[in-house]
């Protein structure tokens, strides 16, 4: 599929007008904060995709020009609304430690979260990987076979889970069962320590566990830090009860501010909660983050308003949709409110490794571990489901899934193959568009 040729000037104000309807507020409210998300993005064009799933879902549902309007291949009334991460590249994946203790490499980071098509957060994938191979200087035909091995695996797992695969034939990647890079990042994990953490951030003042200044703190005035004590008490009733065994684990040290500046966290206000965690033991402190929710990019082109009608708010729908995407979720996930505006919850964790592309270069290697996220992927979205205990999406998703490739089986792959060297094209000329758009001071604001 060849990309749609527009002129770099169309396309520049494209992007900003884009831009201005997902960054706008944030952008005029902390212009210092996207100074830096946007040098980041301009660092390559995998940066500039990572940071710009608005621009991608635009894309993806405007004149159809990349095949892939709701009633595209693979989308029926049960296919279109399945719960999706939002924004699946191959950098989304991690390690976690999961509510039994043990550790999980598996999907992370679901701010993005939604209810829509399946085949979306396989065509943004699928991009993502033809920038990586690009990056990588892999040829056409190389990426190619990467996409059709991830196409591959995710059918094979979600036709496993439909047909009824017993869960120890379907297992998840751990210490026991991963390898290669997944298993590297696991063990990688399995070394970090909390006590490592809470050096990082807090110090001992008189006998007690308090967060340090600096690195990014900000100390709270009287009325603010008040007002994040009381959204903490409204975050304790969000917590299912497994997680209250211990009240005095929720009991607060400290409170401080800061300020989010990474490619997903621009301009969006956050605290850090220190708590008592499960022990008098200073070792076992735990730190927990309150962080503004985003709008999803997604939901700007998903109208069904059951859909939108079903979340309190932005901080609901994100746990909402962790916790059903995410088998054993994080037992500190919650969601409040500061301000008026939701906000989530979570942990601050000592055990969270992403996966690392830098070292993964042989072709062999790389197709291994695009297969093992082709089976992540399709167990996330069978998880999610009527099964999750969440009544938004009342059907078996594998199985409308497996119906659906079923009936064009030899056509899914390549779906996938054409998206993915169209769009990958189109994000490597568009970063150099944004590059030139931000150090020539035409993104207002900044």
């Amino acid at each position: 599929m060849s990309v749609p040729q527009l002129n770099d000037e169309h396309r520049g104000e494209e992007i900003l007008a884009v831009f201005d309807t997902a960054f706008g507020e944030l952008l005029a409210a902390d212009p210092a904060a996207f100074r830096v998300k946007f040098r980041k993005m301009a660092a390559s064009a995998f940066a500039f995709y990572r940071g710009t799933a608005a621009l991608f879902y635009h894309d993806l549902t405007a004149n159809n020009q990349f095949g892939s309007k709701r009633g595209g291949p693979y989308l029926d009334d049960r296919t279109s609304r399945v719960w999706i991460h939002g924004d699946l590249h191959a950098e989304n994946f991690g390690t976690y430690m999961d509510s039994n203790g043990r550790l999980v490499f598996n999907v992370n980071d679901f701010d993005e979260a939604y209810v829509g098509p399946f085949t979306w957060d396989l065509k943004r994938f699928a991009a993502s990987v033809a920038l990586i191979g690009y990056a990588k200087a892999l040829s056409d035909e190389q990426i190619t076979e990467l996409v059709q091995v991830y196409a591959g695996a995710y059918r094979e797992r979600v036709h496993a889970l439909a047909t009824g695969a017993k869960s120890d034939e379907v297992p998840p990647f751990t210490l026991d069962t991963a390898d290669g890079p997944l298993l590297g990042a696991l063990r990688t994990a399995r070394s970090l320590t909390r006590f490592e953490l809470l050096d990082s951030m807090t110090e001992i003042r008189d006998f007690e566990r308090r967060f340090a200044s600096g690195g990014g703190s900000i100390e709270l005035d009287a009325a603010t830090r008040y007002k994040v004590l009381a959204a903490f008490d409204g975050y304790l009733e969000t917590l299912p009860e497994s997680s209250l065994d211990r009240p005095d684990s929720y009991r607060v040290k400290d409170v401080v501010g800061r300020r989010g500046i990474g490619i997903g966290s621009a301009g969006l206000p956050s605290y850090n909660i220190l708590l008592e965690g499960n022990s008098d033991a200073l070792e076992n402190d735990v730190v927990i983050y309150i962080k503004q929710a985003q709008t999803p990019a997604v939901s700007r082109h998903i109208t069904d308003p059951a859909i939108r009608d079903y979340f309190q708010h932005e901080g609901h729908r994100t746990v909402i949709s962790q916790r059903a995407l995410q088998a054993h979720a994080d037992p500190w996930l919650g969601w409040t409110e500061l301000g008026g505006t939701g906000q989530l919850v979570a942990e601050v964790s000592p055990y969270a490794v992403d996966l690392d592309w830098s070292d993964i270069d042989d072709p062999e290697e790389i197709a291994a571990v695009v297969a093992d996220l082709g089976r992540a992927t399709a167990t996330m979205h069978a998880a999610a489901d009527d099964q999750s205990g969440e009544s938004l999406v009342p059907f078996s998703t594998e199985r409308a899934i497996d119906a659906a490739i079923a009936a064009d089986e030899d056509g899914f792959a390549g779906v996938l193959v054409d998206f993915a060297h169209s769009y990958g094209a189109r994000a490597r000329a568009d970063h150099q568009t944004f590059v030139d758009l931000f150090r020539n001071g035409r993104i207002p604001g900044l």
